[in-house]
């Protein structure tokens, strides 16, 4: 890729999402708080159904793990976007009618941002589930830090930190399927309507802005079509904790049923109750709660309860407010990303050719 290493796509990126981060966080927190079940119960004012003055407070409740995350998940979706599509652009057969190759480019973009979403996905999960579930704590002087309330909440059960990870890549897969095919095209229709008109300045500062523009559009239009899945995404992430803690406590309980006697495994469980485990994988072991309860709830049951309790206007909840943040995030992230990247090639004297960026 010319005018740019891997270090660069990872600075780059690094730097974009750390700035994304810091800026739009807060109307994250107020998204997560409106999807959230248990939104009127803790936000709203039970005499008019009007939002509280607890809505606006610890708005920045979870960044800190999202932060962390963040740097690396961004780094490995950039250089994964990047490698893939550069792969898939080297093997796209060309013809004389069609030079710019059989595939059309507009599915090149969307099958390396999938690809891309997937290995990103596998990093953020734990933090996404920490940062929505301590966007949740109440806030209040003298309590603990609510990222660390509730990463003490899975203590027992880490396992459940990956819980969502099937509804993020399932938010993400369509919303970046849609976002980039619509960026790209829209980025290269406003350049090249600046070209004729003679526009064009070359600057990092121009092309940063168009890029910005591209992106949050695209953006903002991907958040609203794929709003009912982000409502499910977070309704599974927020009840991580409670799935966790249940597991954890029906692991414990099978434990000493069974007895401290006898074999163990390597990490001390009796053979017995790892067995149960395995056999038992994704539901309760707790006798006491029936088979149907044992169960996590589906997406799509997930999906269809939010309906039948608010109707289709539920699984839009959020939408307009994630419609703004997106636009914002979007522009930020993408504009300040291949900002960088011009950036960083120049200062050692390089180029960074315009089919390489996007």
């Amino acid at each position: 890729m010319s005018g740019n290493s891997n270090t660069d796509i990872l600075l780059a990126g690094a730097v974009a999402a750390f700035t994304v981060d810091l800026l739009v966080y807060p109307l994250d927190t107020l998204k997560t708080r409106f999807q959230s079940t248990n939104y009127a119960r803790f936000y709203t004012n039970a005499a008019t159904g009007k939002p509280n003055p607890a809505l606006f407070r610890g708005l920045y409740q979870g960044v800190g793990s999202v932060i962390i995350a963040t740097l690396p998940s961004s780094g490995a979706f950039f250089t994964t976007y990047e490698r893939t599509k550069a792969a898939l652009i080297h093997i796209n057969p060309s013809t004389a009618r069609r030079p710019n190759g059989l595939i059309p480019t507009p599915f090149i973009h969307a099958t390396a941002s999938a690809f891309a979403e997937l290995v990103s996905c596998a990093i953020l999960t734990p933090a996404e589930v920490i940062k929505q579930n301590a966007q949740m704590v109440k806030s209040s002087k003298g309590s603990t830090n609510a990222t660390i309330q509730t990463l003490a909440k899975f203590k027992s059960n880490p396992s459940a930190l990956w819980r969502g990870y099937t509804a993020l890549a399932g938010r993400n897969l369509p919303f970046t399927a849609l976002q980039f095919p619509m960026f790209e095209r829209l980025k290269e229709t406003i350049k090249a309507y600046r070209d004729r008109r003679g526009l064009t300045q070359g600057t990092i500062f121009e092309s940063g802005l168009i890029t910005a523009f591209s992106a949050g559009s695209a953006g903002s239009v991907a958040a609203v079509i794929t709003t009912p899945i982000d409502v499910v995404k977070t309704r599974i992430m927020l009840s991580a904790v409670e799935d966790g803690t249940k597991e954890a406590a029906s692991a414990a309980q099978k434990t000493a049923t069974t007895g401290s006697e006898g074999l163990v495994d390597a990490f001390g469980k009796s053979v017995e109750s790892s067995k149960a485990t395995i056999k038992d994988a994704g539901r309760s072991l707790n006798p006491l709660i029936p088979p149907e309860q044992n169960r996590k709830k589906s997406a799509w049951k997930i999906g269809k309860e939010i309906i039948r309790e608010q109707g289709f206007k539920g699984i839009w909840r959020g939408g307009a407010l994630r419609a703004v943040w997106t636009m914002l995030g979007s522009g930020l992230y993408l504009g300040v990303y291949e900002s960088g990247r011009i950036y960083l090639a120049n200062r050692r004297g390089d180029n960074v050719k315009e089919e390489d960026l996007f």
